[in-house]
């Protein structure tokens, strides 16, 4: 059984880091630029339709954004959205129409009605009680029941849920352009979306006394060490991140293929820690075409329980594996310049 734990450093910035076994596998850290942040909703103004593609460009109060599924708005109009990503260099904030709001056991969705249940939960006898206690409480809204919903009692889904509904119908109240609802903060994130740890370490210095810097040092410079003893080159550009496998020290005859499997193993984690999406090369060690297979499958495995989404292209006819990540977070070199 894995050991988790939450440690907290309240900053500023806030930083909030999940240590499994030892290892930092994942960290927030609370932005302090006031730049738009994932899950934020604006009232913004139109500026530019664009209808064959469906969107706009928008005016939030202090900055742009390029609004999707925006097909019925016209120029000058006030609409609510969300944003949906972080921003490129140069570019707009990328925003939704379609809003919802997270909770730790369900998803309100109002452009989307009815109760939908996770997939993950198939015992029916759950699924039917789950659906009975959200059915009421969102009227014409709707709302998907979490993963971490699974045998949490009655009170306390209802209760998620009326909160999430409150947020909606402030947001739904409010006639002046401008931040309507705010990002959650690290540690209001990490509680939702990481589940209950073993334990919670909340003290000044707590990362120093669990040798986490030293992880995160590493996860601001381009070297990531693989346990097969060799190592992944992750560097970022304005186009894409490329990612460069390497052996090593290691000479055997299978050296190629352990640092291959060890690099699909932990780059979910690393660009996590690194806060990196968009477009995603990775030039893996020299191998036969016929173990391409394996090291795809072992990369599609490894992706399964990561949170971000993620989509695997495929193989370029230069025998590089390319993924295209969203863009959830601000690369940790922005938002963590000193320890």
């Amino acid at each position: 059984m894995s050991e988790r734990l939450i440690v907290i450093e309240p900053g500023p910035p806030a930083k909030v880091a999940l240590v499994v076994d030892g290892r930092l596998e994942d960290l927030l850290v609370d932005p302090s630029d006031g730049a738009p942040q994932m899950e934020e909703i604006h009232l913004v103004r139109v500026r530019r339709v664009i209808p064959k593609q469906g969107a706009a460009h928008v005016k939030l109060i202090d900055g742009k954004g390029f609004l999707r599924d925006a097909a019925d708005v016209k120029e000058g109009d006030l609409v609510l959205a969300q944003v949906s990503g972080m921003a490129e260099p140069g570019k707009g904030v990328p925003m939704t129409a379609r809003r919802l709001h997270r909770g730790r056991y369900a998803i309100l969705t109002p452009h989307a009605p009815g109760v939908n249940v996770a997939r993950s939960i198939k015992d029916a006898e759950e699924s039917a009680r789950l659906t009975a206690i959200a059915a009421p409480l969102i009227g014409d809204g709707g709302v998907i029941l979490r993963s971490a919903a699974r045998d949490i009692d009655d009170e306390t889904i209802a209760e998620d849920i009326a909160d999430l509904m409150r947020v909606e119908e402030a947001v739904m109240a409010e006639g002046a352009p401008g931040l309507l609802a705010e990002a959650p903060g690290a540690e209001v994130f990490a509680w939702r979306e990481w589940g209950d740890p073993d334990e919670v370490i909340r003290e000044e210095g707590a990362f120093d006394r669990l040798g986490l810097w030293d992880a995160i040092d590493e996860a601001r410079g381009a070297k990531a060490r693989l346990p097969s003893g060799g190592w992944m080159s992750i560097e970022p550009t304005t186009a894409l991140v490329a990612v460069d496998v390497n052996t090593g020290a290691d000479m055997s005859a299978n050296a190629a293929a352990n640092a291959n499997l060890s690099a699909c193993k932990d780059l979910p984690r690393q660009l996590r820690l690194r806060g990196l999406g968009g477009q995603i090369t990775v030039d893996f060690a020299p191998m036969r075409k016929n173990d391409r297979k394996a090291v795809e499958a072992a990369l599609r495995k490894a992706l399964k329980d990561d949170p971000i989404q993620t989509t695997l292209a495929g193989w370029t006819p230069l025998g590089h594996f390319e993924l295209l990540r969203k863009r959830e977070r601000r690369p940790l070199t922005e938002v963590l310049k000193d320890g």
